[in-house]
């Protein structure tokens, strides 16, 4: 696959097209949280989102083989820096506003879910979960499972665990914390330990476990596994 197999297109539905999260996003600055329904708060770092790749990204960046998806890519400050890295990269998200974001910095994104059908099915090098991404859906192992069928037979996918040892599923909502809500929908969040534990259910093997910037990341392996045969 090459950089002219990846061509923007325009597809997606959901809580992140909606407004608080959207706002943020344009103006490239919070505040802004995922509201469980108990009223607790997880602030999101839509400052960092929107600049350019930090250290810690960069240890994730330079663990990256072949052509790379970072699924949920937010503004795409890690597609525009693989690219620059000379990686063909392609971001998805489903939030309008933040491929518009992500484009504008030459960025390749697409608007689309993962759960979707993506360009290059079964041949991405690398798929990325990062920014806690790999709570997308609520439910870690049918998004372990859909990111197995991406990418290539050898493929590597790099996750982003919640800094904590957690395994929990909620429906959230994105909240600017001045009294404006999105739509609630269902959201995850896996510690390094839980996020084994659905590895190796749905056919990954962990092969690299580190951390970076006070953030933790595991990369996973499938190990020659074809899609069908991981099924």
């Amino acid at each position: 696959m090459t950089a002219s197999d990846l061509i923007p297109g325009s597809r997606a539905t959901g809580p992140w097209r909606a407004d608080p999260y959207a706002d943020a996003v344009r103006l490239g600055s919070g505040p802004l949280f995922l509201r469980r329904a108990d009223g607790w708060l997880l602030p999101l770092d839509v400052e960092r989102w929107c600049s350019t790749a930090d250290p810690a990204d960069m240890t994730v960046l330079g663990r990256c083989r072949g052509t790379v998806v970072d699924i949920g890519c937010g503004p795409g400050r890690l597609v525009a820096a693989l690219a620059a890295l000379g990686h063909p990269a392609l971001g998805i998200d489903v939030s309008p506003a933040a491929v518009s974001r992500a484009r504008g910095t030459g960025a390749a994104a697409l608007c689309r879910s993962v759960f979707d059908t993506l360009p290059g099915e079964g041949r991405w090098g690398t798929a990325l979960l990062i920014d806690g991404n790999i709570g997308i859906g609520g439910d870690p192992r049918a998004l372990l499972d859909r990111a197995l069928r991406i990418t290539a037979p050898d493929g590597l996918l790099l996750v982003e665990a919640a800094p904590v040892d957690v395994d929990e599923r909620a429906r959230v909502r994105v909240d600017d914390g001045r009294g404006r809500l999105g739509e609630s929908f269902p959201w995850a969040r896996v510690g390094a330990p839980a996020l084994a534990r659905h590895a190796m259910a749905t056919g990954w093997t962990v092969t690299e476990r580190w951390a970076a910037g006070g953030r933790e990341f595991v990369a996973l392996r499938r190990e020659g596994r074809g899609a069908e045969g991981a099924r």
